[in-house]
């Protein structure tokens, strides 16, 4: 599914299949997704999701949709594009927004685990033009990161598309790949 082939009647699965920064976009406008109140099943469809939380212009919903993902993608970088980058010498802050224990079943040489005093010191101290490359496991949590590092003045960050596993895919089969991230983790 492409950002032109959202319609009224895809489910809410494809949808976020295909535009990993959805689920953020329709809470942060519309109050769609993030907690149990205003949360959707995966087979509903945008318009019966719509229609459940009072958002009645689905063509409107769509729009933004569409502008969000486009917006997600100037924030990402294949892992192609970061491994020729690292290649060529250029210095990159590589974060993994994982959790710890998923840091320790595979991780990309020179990444650090953002802890939250990571996350602070980045925050307060480091320079807003510091090049920094994001990961996780499949690429949602660190596209989720990235915005939070632009939202706070940052204006050289990506997010690794597909995460780890597409690094581990497409750069280095030494990365062992896993499944099995909490379903809130991805």
């Amino acid at each position: 599914m492409g950002a032109d082939n959202i319609t009224k009647d895809s489910t809410m699965q494809e949808i976020l299949e295909a535009f990993p920064g959805a689920q953020d976009a329709l809470f942060s406008r519309y109050h769609i997704g993030g907690c149990s109140s205003c949360g959707f099943q995966p087979t509903e469809t945008l318009e019966e999701v719509c229609h459940n939380h009072n958002a009645w212009d689905v063509d409107g919903v769509i729009r933004y949709l569409q502008q969000s993902h486009e917006g997600d993608q100037t924030l990402q970088i294949s892992p192609e594009a970061l491994a020729e980058a690292l290649k060529s010498g250029q210095t990159i802050h590589l974060l993994d927004v994982r959790t710890p224990e998923e840091h320790a079943i595979a991780r990309i040489e020179g990444a650090r685990l953002v802890t939250a005093a990571l996350a602070q010191e980045i925050v307060d101290q480091w320079p807003k033009d510091a090049p920094i490359v994001v990961h996780c496991h499949v690429g949602q949590r660190s596209l989720e990161a990235a915005t939070f590092l632009v939202d706070h003045g940052f204006t050289k960050v990506k997010s690794l598309t597909g995460g780890i596993d597409a690094w581990s895919q497409r750069v280095d089969p030494t990365v062992p790949r896993y499944a099995g991230a909490p379903a809130h983790c991805k």
